[in-house]
């Protein structure tokens, strides 16, 4: 069932303006969910439009969930802009087990391997973390737990400030000099052809997962955030979530270069 959100219901999302004649709450987007056996929350934004599509209001709106290795991010973003790293192919770190070093690049886009950007996040250590976590208002901004608040329960963040924050990287728009956000937008997991740019980052820990990113078609961005969790046994969540976003996504006419 579609409907336009009513004012009464609305809260102020973080980073995009919103008013009631600008969000579509269309809970048809729960067959997707239900289908994959997970349950969760969607939000779509149509950047030329300003128009949000979501699905499970309150939980994009008003539930917190660690942000597991979508923390890649911003953890990416304040080593580029402190210099720890210098760019994309410095050393982030070393996989002692099976003697590999691992770029900024390589590292970015290795999954379930939390161990290599652990050791990022000793080498930032925690004043500058705090700082600029801070200067981000990045969810709730706790850091107890340190080093791996991204993955306990300490630091966590709404999907709607996740849909503020990628929104924001996509325009140069975070508190980071412009280099930093198109290092860090480079070397996001990418499908491309002629038809549209896909662009996402996942993340989970446990039975909770996330899929972030934007989609590009004619030059054209939308951003989107999917957050979900497994009532059962433990899944590859962002896979899962991935399919479901691409289907979300292609009944309303994406992946064909026509938006």
């Amino acid at each position: 069932m579609r409907r336009t959100l009513l004012a009464f219901l609305l809260a102020p999302l973080l980073f995009c303006a919103c008013t009631p004649d600008n969000v579509t709450v269309d809970n048809s987007l729960q067959q997707y969910f239900d289908s994959a056996g997970v349950r969760g929350c969607f939000g779509l934004f149509d950047n030329g439009q300003g128009h949000f599509t979501i699905y499970n209001l309150p939980r994009f709106r008003d539930s917190s969930f660690q942000p597991a290795e979508t923390f890649d991010i911003p953890q990416s973003l304040i080593a580029l802009q402190t210099g720890i790293l210098g760019d994309d192919k410095s050393l982030v770190a070393f996989d002692s087990t099976a003697s590999l070093p691992f770029s900024l690049r390589q590292a970015f886009q290795v999954r379930y391997r939390k161990d290599i950007f652990l050791q990022l996040t000793r080498r930032l250590g925690q004043d500058t973390l705090r700082r600029w976590v801070d200067s981000l208002r990045y969810g709730n901004k706790s850091l107890s737990g340190f080093p791996e608040f991204w993955y306990n329960d300490s630091l966590k963040i709404t999907p709607d400030e996740q849909l503020g924050l990628i929104k924001r990287l996509y325009f140069d728009q975070l508190p980071f000099f412009n280099r930093p956000q198109q290092l860090v937008r480079s070397i996001m997991p990418v499908e491309s052809n002629t038809k549209y740019r896909l662009a996402y980052k996942t993340g989970q820990t446990g039975n909770m997962g996330w899929v972030m990113g934007w989609v590009e078609e004619n030059t054209h961005p939308y951003f989107f955030v999917l957050n979900l969790e497994s009532t059962g046994e433990t899944k590859d969540l962002p896979s899962i979530g991935l399919q479901i976003v691409k289907s979300i996504l292609r009944p309303m006419g994406f992946f064909e270069g026509k938006k």
